[in-house]
């Protein structure tokens, strides 16, 4: 009977700090703390409880899944319309972002090219746009050969949120898809998931 809830406690255990991405060493010393705990008479649901609580606070974890900090970010703007170009910058430095604006995909394709690797954290793509637009431009980083070209998150912003449109920005090699007008909340959220932490 012990053993089997042991074995329950341990699997609940693992999908937990699995799904927040905690690691295999705060996983190991949990289940020797659970052990003790399971090894205690008579065993209560308080005592589990417990034991949860103590172990995350020790380890100071917290169940967030890691994000990047987005102060100090670079971000590569791509939008051709001054209006919003303006209120996303402003947006942006809500939480104190740096941005460089490239009025085309042309000019946001030679800003990429003309830094070096890694100087940009993500890049948001406007999908319209004179000269070159950002499935076209997003094509043309991509096939650079450098090696931050296929690993650098693109996020497209277009009023176009048909699905064929969505699988046509993946297809180009954009790693997202927002709508406009963009809601700062799940633009922050999309670019803390995408850039490295």
């Amino acid at each position: 009977m012990l053993g089997a809830l042991a074995y329950l406690v341990t699997d609940l255990l693992w999908g937990i700090l699995e799904a927040y991405g905690l690691t295999t060493l705060v996983f190991a010393d949990t289940c020797v703390h659970f052990a003790d705990i399971l090894a205690a008479k008579p065993l209560l649901a308080q005592s589990l409880t417990e034991g949860f609580a103590e172990v995350f606070r020790s380890k100071n974890v917290t169940l967030e899944k890691k994000t990047a900090d987005l102060k100090g970010r670079r971000v590569l703007l791509a939008e051709d319309v001054d209006v919003n170009a303006e209120i996303m910058m402003m947006v942006l430095s809500m939480r104190e972002m740096e941005v460089e604006l490239a009025e085309n995909g042309r000019i946001a394709l030679e800003m990429f090219e003309g830094h070096e690797p890694g100087w940009y954290d993500a890049i948001l793509m406007d999908m319209r746009m004179p000269e070159m637009d950002g499935l076209e431009a997003t094509r043309a980083i991509r096939s650079l050969e450098r090696e931050d070209a296929k690993t650098i998150p693109v996020i497209a912003m277009t009023a176009n949120a048909f699905d064929e449109d969505v699988q046509q920005s993946m297809q180009a090699g954009l790693n997202a898809h927002l709508s406009k007008p963009v809601e700062p909340k799940i633009l922050f959220e999309t670019l803390e998931n995408l850039i490295r932490a």
